[in-house]
């Protein structure tokens, strides 16, 4: 009597055509092949190149403003348009809430780490330059309130940037409406900082 032995790739594919599950999840089937972390690599990455790029330019415009353009005559750039003129400002951006320097403070460190744990589940570009945005703007800011005079935790921003009938203001302070503008934007798209797209 001859006996059949089938082979290991025998086993699987009567394994498959009996209907069996073999291990393997399809495309569609909601198994491992869509977790947020298959469609691509974090963009982690991209918020830090982002955030590092707008925190390093913040502080190098303000270093220079503040050696050359302190206790000096306003400079015109644009007409009377825009000029640049130094201003140290206790408040928010834009010179609103003064008096608040402190709460602006731990404002700044709480959006710092609300980005952070968000991060650990961003796998959306636009989004990472969005939030890479903010945390720039942030720290640039928060360098100040924490190192500049008159103490820790109250010092004074440095704006510079002086739009004629408009607060004066810098370029951390630029970053965060902008990423703050284009995160509104990705939300009305229904853009999700994992990359998936929701519609309501």
């Amino acid at each position: 009597m001859e006996r059949a032995i089938e082979t290991p790739d025998e086993d699987v594919a009567a394994t498959d055509r009996s209907g069996e599950p073999d291990g393997r999840e399809s495309p569609g089937s909601g198994g491992p092949e869509e977790r947020p972390a298959d469609r691509g690599r974090r963009r982690i990455p991209v918020l830090v190149a982002v955030a590092a790029f707008a925190y390093v330019l913040d502080l190098i415009t303000k270093v220079i403003v503040v050696e050359k353009l302190e206790n000096e005559a306003t400079i015109d750039v644009v007409g009377d348009l825009l000029r640049l003129e130094v201003v140290r400002n206790k408040g928010a951006a834009f010179g609103f809430g003064e008096a608040l320097t402190v709460v602006l403070t731990v404002i700044a460190v709480v959006v710092i780490v609300v980005i952070a744990r968000i991060a650990r589940k961003l796998y959306s570009t636009p989004w990472a330059i969005a939030l890479g945005l903010l945390l720039g703007g942030a720290f640039g800011n928060l360098t100040d309130r924490i190192f500049r005079s008159p103490g820790v935790f109250q010092g004074a921003v440095v704006d510079f940037i002086a739009p004629t009938h408009f607060a004066v203001f810098n370029l951390a302070d630029s970053a965060i409406v902008c990423g703050g503008i284009l995160i509104v934007l990705l939300s009305f798209r229904g853009l999700d900082p994992d990359g998936t797209v929701h519609r309501d």
